[in-house]
């Protein structure tokens, strides 16, 4: 039987340095279409309308999985098929950063508003390589402490193009700001060739509609797919709805404070956040992904009593730091062993396709709960509402014990996984 790694031995890898460089340049764009983006546009004195309708240039997030297929089938003729595409929309992004730089949001609101839609665009192609790379990458013992590593790259870098850049343009301007930012992504250059391709077990498939095809048929016809499909939108249903109306409960519900809020909810909560999914990377080594599926959501659930108990105290700044502290944490917590299963349940032949499609599953109930989030609060009033999250984290957990023996399997047969594919690919070829 094989000793699992110790976690400090699986942090001091070169793969887990690499992968939380590419966490750090997934994240990086993300700010620059939207908080910093909405800034220079309210600071040159652009109307609200306008400004309002920025919001739309970040869709490309959540249609990725349209264009995924392209990826796991066309390769560019340098460094391989990941990274080929890492590099790629790497230098894109560099130079559309640069030009949105040369440009004024009061001069030239609607090209600005085009190249934020290209960044954008360029960024979830980007973030489908590096997922793919990063789930072809990591063994299966790896990927907690993996994802623990791509997660906080992506908190820290969005912390940094979505704060620091305002801070920053305070001083220098937005321009110089954006090419500020553009040099930085130069990091995710860096890590692009610092790295090894990972090792693909794919045949070419025949045609783009294959491609396609395919990674959805094959996942379609596994056992229990349809199940695994609705818990991967159901096990952090509960914390979405938490969530979703934070910032408003804060404000409204109990009374804090912009500058209490600014401070202990989004620092505050970024810090938690990032130390929920490290120690989550941690714990898995040992666990395992069933059991660390289940223990972190039910501490992701629990921990949205704590919003029911402050609903009930009001404002009060110690409860606020404890509350915002371990619910962060516990979320950061099931988003290590979420992403790990992620990874797990993508096909070694389709791994952009499969990875972009399950994570889009996964930001339904993000993206949907919202309105209902809303009719729930004017019906039921604060406290109730965060009773019912806990009850509507339950269904998801309930189903994960049902679906253990295949959770299990997907973890122990990895390797016979691979071997599978390895024929399939040398079948298709």
């Amino acid at each position: 039987m094989n000793k699992k790694p110790s976690w400090y031995s699986l942090l001091l890898q070169k793969r887990m340095c690499l992968i939380l460089l590419l966490g750090f340049v997934s994240g990086l764009p993300l700010g620059l279409t939207g908080t910093a983006l909405q800034a220079w546009y309210a600071v040159d004195g652009v109307d609200i309308v306008t400004i309002g309708f920025l919001a739309l240039v970040g869709q490309p997030y959540v249609y990725k999985f349209i264009w995924a297929p392209m990826m796991d089938k066309w390769r560019l003729p340098f460094l391989g098929l990941r990274r080929g595409w890492m590099l790629t929309t790497q230098i894109a992004l560099i130079g559309v950063l640069c030009a949105m730089a040369l440009l004024s949001p009061a001069q030239e609101p609607l090209l600005l508003a085009f190249l934020a839609l290209c960044l954008a665009f360029l960024s979830a192609t980007q973030d489908i390589a590096i997922d793919a790379y990063r789930t072809e990458l990591l063994k299966p013992d790896e990927r907690g402490m993996g994802t623990a590593m791509a997660v906080s790259g992506y908190r820290i870098a969005m912390l940094v193009s979505g704060g620091l850049t305002l801070i920053i343009a305070d001083y220098v301007g937005f321009s110089f700001t954006y090419f500020l930012m553009a040099a930085l992504m130069g990091i995710g250059v860096f890590a692009t060739l610092w790295a090894k391709e990972p090792i693909q077990y794919r045949g070419t498939p025949p045609s783009f509609v294959d491609a396609c095809i395919l990674p959805f048929k094959e996942f379609l016809t596994r056992k229990h797919a349809l199940a695994l499909l609705s818990f991967v939108i159901l096990y952090k249903l509960g914390d979405a709805f938490a969530s979703t109306l934070t910032t408003t409960f804060l404000l409204k519900g109990v009374g804090f404070s912009l500058k209490e809020i600014g401070l202990i909810n989004k620092t505050g909560g970024l810090i938690s956040t990032l130390f929920g999914v490290f120690v989550g990377g941690v714990m898995m080594v040992r666990l395992g992904l069933f059991r660390s599926l289940l223990f972190f959501g039910i501490i992701q659930a629990l921990t949205n009593l704590l919003f029911y108990a402050l609903s009930l105290m009001g404002p009060n700044t110690g409860m606020l730091i404890v509350t915002v502290c371990l619910e962060n944490f516990g979320g950061g917590l099931g988003t290590a062993a979420f992403m790990a299963l992620v990874m797990s349940l993508c096909h070694p032949r389709f791994t952009a396709t499969q990875f972009a499609l399950i994570s889009a599953l996964a930001a339904v109930g993000r993206v949907f709960v919202g309105p209902l989030a809303g009719y729930m609060v004017e019906a039921v009033g604060w406290p109730e509402f965060f009773l019912w999250t806990v009850v509507f984290a339950v269904p998801g957990l309930v189903l994960l014990v049902i679906l253990r023996p295949t959770i299990n399997n997907y973890e122990a047969n990895k390797e016979e996984n691979i071997q599978t594919a390895i024929d399939e690919a040398k079948a298709s070829a």
